[in-house]
């Protein structure tokens, strides 16, 4: 095979890999653009079936979400930025913190911790639901956001993935430099490791907000004051609603109300998350 045969090959795949790309991006997108289309829609144009194009009654979606007496949407939007924001921080810290501690020191129950902390994952939420909602009842914490934060400290997912991604970029060499040097292990921690580890904290971040903020289950345990119900807890309750009272419109409203924030933090994160993914998967 010649230079200009493999060329054309190149240029060819090159062109049907773009082409498979755009397919796939569109059909990913549409989606949120049939969401966005529908909040602008009344509950009786939503009746008649799918519109591509969107419609005039979005100021009177949002307005009548904003005056609803039983949905406090601007509350349960602060309530979820609140939970999942402090989730991800406090997630990514200490969970880095751990993989830091595995990663970077010997001790005698090393593999039993790391196995132990991996089987943890194994166990689903819902099996220790009833035992952790005594727990919090005895403890005084029910409808509280501290139920719904410091459990989440500790991320099985989260730890993995820091730890795989730290024997690839952290090499052991460097925190013994730094010791060396005369720097404790905190200052060697968050100004060495923390650094070097910014693209997998920005994806575990993005993948540890998102699914703090679309978690129903736990909140809906805890949380029983309207006004400090999330987003979720309120669009299943909005979507309850007596039919007569549903208006398919304001859920559309509401849920677009709930993709926008996590949208934000995806385009502020969004430059770490190829280079954190890419290094993350390679075990260097």
């Amino acid at each position: 095979m010649n230079a200009s045969s493999k060329g054309l090959n190149v240029k060819t795949r090159r062109v049907i890999s773009y082409v498979v790309l755009v397919i796939v991006t569109i059909m990913c997108l549409f989606w949120f653009y049939v969401l966005f289309v529908n909040s602008t829609r009344s509950h009786a144009d939503l009746t008649k079936g799918f519109s591509a194009l969107p419609s005039t009654n979005a100021l009177k979606n949002v307005n009548s979400l904003l005056h609803s007496s039983n949905i406090p949407i601007l509350s349960g939007l602060l309530n979820s930025v609140i939970v999942a924001g402090f989730t991800a921080l406090l997630s990514t810290y200490f969970s880095t913190m751990t993989a830091y501690a595995i990663h970077a020191y010997d001790f005698k129950l090393k593999k039993f911790m790391f196995t132990f902390i991996l089987g943890i994952m194994m166990i689903p939420t819902q099996v220790t639901a009833l035992g952790f909602i005594q727990l919090m009842r005895k403890m005084h914490l029910m409808n509280s956001f501290i139920p719904l934060i410091i459990p989440a400290i500790a991320a099985p997912a989260v730890f993995f993935y820091m730890k795989q991604y730290m024997e690839s970029t952290l090499p052991l060499e460097l925190l013994e430099a730094a010791r060396i040097d005369g720097a404790g292990e905190f200052r060697t921690f968050n100004q060495i490791a923390l650094p070097l580890m910014k693209p997998a904290i920005a994806v575990q971040a993005i993948f540890s907000f998102v699914g703090s903020w679309n978690n129903y289950f736990t909140p809906a345990l805890i949380l029983t004051d309207d006004n400090k119900k999330t987003l979720p807890i309120l669009i299943a309750t909005l979507r309850s609603a007596d039919y007569l009272k549903f208006d398919m419109g304001q859920v559309y409203m509401m849920i677009t109300f709930s993709i926008l924030p996590v949208i934000i933090v995806y385009l502020i994160l969004s430059k770490n998350i190829v280079s954190g993914l890419a290094v993350g998967a390679v075990k260097g």
